[in-house]
């Protein structure tokens, strides 16, 4: 039986990010508007946070130590005991409409991030991919609002949403290399009551989506077929990832911001109050599992 609970209920602005580090047992996300890293322990149902400059997208580890973050305008090295952030390199800093959003790290070490136009209306940004030798190459360009880079447990097919085209697309990923081709869409949540943001793939090679808006867990098979619903206990979920000792636990992230300026008028004004919009959920009772995520190699 599915179970859901609330396991941190401090109203996140905008959670985003969420990412689960198997070497600390412990889950990493942020609230991008905080702008604020969160990190649970779950054992000790502890969390930590560390407030950042400017908008910080997302977060993640590195196999030397430390972490590596996006900010606004580009890539961070960030010292978890310290607090101070290094330049990696900037990205689109000809472009002042926008920002860094979502980004996963592949089983070879390397960081694939994308952006987003922060009106969320033209297809200004890019996508781009950090090697362990810290140089960044851009891999598409046009994207209105990048989400949900993931890999499916063979290496050979990368995921990427565009939320506001409101699809996900499926492309054929070279692990040697870290290049894509072959774009497709995947899936199309144009009939859809939510909108496409984060996700992660199980070790069955299935897809699993938070849909914006909706608040519905959608898990789509290989050949971009639905095969299953859940409803979560807010709308305005974010972003997925398998955690636990064993991997079998879906941790949600949700955002708890009212107004929304762009969104290409999707988002409305909520008619009833949600008491736990901006918690970090944590789903048991699914019967599937994870697949380790990886740390910055660089």
């Amino acid at each position: 039986m599915v179970k859901i609970d609330c396991v941190v209920d401090e109203g996140i602005f905008l959670g985003e990010g969420p990412i689960w580090d198997t070497a600390e047992g412990r889950l990493y996300w942020v609230d991008i508007k905080g702008p604020t890293i969160w990190r649970l322990d779950p054992r000790k149902e502890q969390t930590r946070t560390w407030t950042l400059p400017s908008d910080v997208t997302a977060v993640f580890l590195r196999e030397q130590g430390g972490g590596v973050i996006t900010l606004t305008d580009g890539f961070y090295f960030f010292d978890f005991a310290s607090g101070e952030i290094e330049l990696i390199a900037k990205v689109d800093a000809d472009e002042p409409r926008t920002r860094m959003n979502d980004g996963k790290i592949d089983r070879r070490g390397r960081l694939i991030a994308g952006g987003e136009d922060e009106p969320e209306e033209d297809e200004l940004s890019g996508l781009w991919r950090l090697d362990p030798d810290l140089s960044v190459h851009e891999l598409e360009r046009g994207i209105i609002c990048n989400n949900g880079p993931c890999w499916s447990p063979d290496d050979k097919t990368f995921y990427h949403t565009d939320t506001f085209k409101q699809e996900i697309y499926a492309y054929d990923y070279d692990i040697e290399t870290g290049s894509i081709s072959n774009k497709r869409v995947f899936a199309s949540t144009e009939d859809e009551p939510g909108l496409a943001d984060g996700s992660t793939v199980d070790e069955e090679g299935y897809l699993w989506n938070a849909q914006v808006i909706s608040g519905q867990l959608v898990r789509y098979a290989p050949d971009g077929s639905i095969v299953r619903r859940v409803e979560m206990p807010v709308h305005n979920i974010t972003s997925v990832m398998f955690g636990g000792d064993k991997l079998d636990v879906l941790y949600v992230t949700s955002m708890a911001r009212i107004d929304h300026p762009g969104g290409q008028g999707h988002f409305l004004e909520e008619t009833k109050s949600q008491p736990q919009a901006g918690g970090l959920f944590a789903v048991h009772g699914l019967g599937v599992r994870g697949v380790p995520e990886t740390r910055f190699a660089g």
